[in-house]
């Protein structure tokens, strides 16, 4: 691939289908959300999915409050480092709160565990997780999402707030980068 050819996309999850299962999540997650919950997205691979889920909760009744965290384990490699650094911290308190910890991909699950212990150690009173794609494949760490969107298949995926190289987060879907041979298919 040259530096100016664009990559050959396959889409993977489409904008309809990514619509519907954030309703239905938001649904799902609705039933049981408590008062005073603060969702917490961990950025940037989940701003979009963040973004959406919380519009989908406000549709089902549910009045959380946001915050935003920057967690990084990768920096610019495709796979994790296994060090989870804090680039951006929160600015509330959480002690004696409800937390939802939403994020882009569950893989390795170094960077789920590691927000979840840090809520907690923090005096949270319940940390629950949501995912958009479960990727379980190469998980090192044993942790399982309390709600997710999606199993993924072992793929490098962009769009929908996931990036590569920081570029193709605003894609309004989840794509794959196939080589041209692969697009025959």
């Amino acid at each position: 691939m040259t530096q100016n050819k664009k990559p050959n996309i396959k889409v993977l999850y489409d904008e309809k289908t990514l619509a519907d299962q954030v309703e239905r999540l938001a649904q799902e997650i609705a039933v049981d959300l408590p008062e005073n919950v603060l969702v917490i997205s961990i950025l940037k691979g989940s701003f979009i999915f963040a973004a959406d889920l919380l519009r989908a909760i406000h549709r089902a009744g549910g009045t959380p409050d946001v915050e935003f965290i920057t967690l990084s384990s990768y920096g610019h490699r495709q796979t994790s480092s296994g060090k989870v650094e804090i680039m951006r911290d929160i600015n509330t308190d959480v002690k004696n709160r409800e937390i939802l910890l939403v994020d882009d991909i569950l893989e390795s699950g170094r960077t789920m565990a590691f927000a979840k212990d840090l809520m907690y150690a923090r005096g949270a009173k319940n940390v629950r997780t949501c995912v958009l794609l479960d990727k379980p494949h190469h998980r090192a760490v044993d942790i399982q999402p309390d709600h997710k969107a999606f199993d993924c298949e072992d793929l490098f995926v962009i769009g929908y707030g996931m990036d590569m190289a920081h570029g193709y987060r605003q894609l309004p879907y989840i794509g794959v980068v196939v080589d041209d041979d692969d697009n025959d298919e």
